[in-house]
């Protein structure tokens, strides 16, 4: 479900703000997000490859192996939060749809800027947290329990960015739904 009415989807495609500034932040991010998107369709096929690799070689030759499941997970980890600027792009995120034939398109456009604040305000928060625990992991170099030890702050530092990319997207869309004329 998306988050919008469809009339909402259809302005999706085109740069919504008259603002050369905000048009061109919006353009930069959508640039980046492609990117962000092939790479994190790369780590998806990897964990799959890592996972199966595990498979194989503890079922083969019953040898365990120690890093996969780590692995596999701080790549899951980084195209999940890497990749939901893009979903927020396309506002593919869940939202209810229950009230958009019901309110006027002018309370219809308040409930959806409220939406976004509220969004900003929670991935906002969510951000400087994670910016923070990136922070602590690095100077304090954790790592994790497993044999392995890989360091704590990539997982942290992939969910930070990911956090920061998907505020400047909600940033960017309540500018954009502030600066358009209210339909009739």
């Amino acid at each position: 479900m998306m988050h919008g009415s469809v009339e909402d989807q259809r302005e999706l495609v085109a740069p919504a703000s008259s603002n050369p500034l905000v048009a061109g932040v919006e353009r930069a991010l959508a640039v980046c997000n492609r990117v962000i998107v092939v790479l994190a369709s790369a780590a998806l096929i990897l964990a799959c490859l890592i996972l199966s690799y595990s498979v194989l070689t503890r079922s083969i030759f019953h040898s365990a192996t120690y890093w996969q499941d780590e692995a596999a997970v701080f790549l899951l980890v980084g195209a999940t939060f890497m990749t939901a600027a893009f979903v927020q792009s396309q506002r593919g995120h869940i939202g209810i749809e229950a009230f958009v034939g019901i309110l006027s398109p002018t309370a219809n456009r308040i409930r959806l800027i409220l939406v976004d604040v509220a969004s900003l305000a929670f991935c906002a928060f969510f951000s400087w947290k994670s910016w923070t625990l990136a922070h602590e992991a690095w100077v304090d170099g954790q790592v994790s329990n497993s044999m392995w030890s890989p360091p704590l702050a990539i997982p942290y530092v992939l969910m930070a960015a990911g956090m920061t990319l998907l505020c400047v997207q909600i940033l960017l869309q309540i500018i954009t739904s502030l600066g358009k004329a209210p339909r009739s």
